[in-house]
């Protein structure tokens, strides 16, 4: 069985890989992002300052159906919602990895919370990954905001913590990218509710 260093250290270099495939996915596409995607995001961005504009369009532009559907809003709100459940569903995968080499009661029960709430995003995601496909827009927003409070609730189980420094840091990062791509699916569901 891995020891908890060990996954932080495999979790690290796979959070490194990640951000650096973002990087470069950033870098070649977005002087070659659609002008569909730029408006979505650039509408998304104005309506909500949560959503980073540069973030929006590397990450809808990194998508194929979405570079296909730029100018479609419905498609772009659907995919950006798509990446947030895919993300919200490997956080919760990687919690319940951690949670299963913890040794600590203490530290397996605040990850085993991080877990729950990562779950019921990734359902309430799904939930209004079909409101959108039904076109029940204002549904499917209240649905995206319920979720966007995953991560701080994750991070605040660990609040006063001396485990603190161990599992919140490997998570941290997964944390604020499912953030980031909550906001960019709650802005442009927004923008055609």
């Amino acid at each position: 069985m891995a020891t908890h260093q060990e996954l932080n250290r495999t979790f690290m270099a796979a959070a490194a890989t990640a951000a650096l495939v973002l990087l470069l996915a950033t870098t070649a596409r977005a002087e070659s992002a659609p002008a569909g995607i730029e408006e979505a995001c650039r509408g998304a961005a104005s309506r909500d300052s949560a959503v980073d504009y540069a973030h929006c369009v590397s990450s809808l532009s990194s998508d194929p159906h979405s570079r296909r559907d730029a100018a479609d809003m419905h498609a772009l709100a659907a995919a950006a919602t798509r990446m947030t459940i895919e993300h919200a569903a490997a956080t919760e995968a990687r919690f319940d990895g951690l949670g299963e080499a913890e040794e600590s009661p203490r530290a397996r029960a605040r990850l085993g919370h991080c877990l729950e709430a990562y779950g019921a995003a990734t359902d309430v995601l799904r939930d209004a990954l079909d409101n959108i496909r039904a076109r029940v827009y204002g549904r499917a927003v209240e649905q995206i905001a319920a979720a966007l409070g995953a991560a701080e609730r994750c991070e605040d189980a660990w609040k006063g913590e001396e485990e603190q420094q161990k599992v919140p840091a490997v998570a941290t990062a997964h944390d604020r990218e499912y953030g980031r791509l909550a906001a960019v699916a709650l802005g442009l569901t927004a923008g055609i509710a």
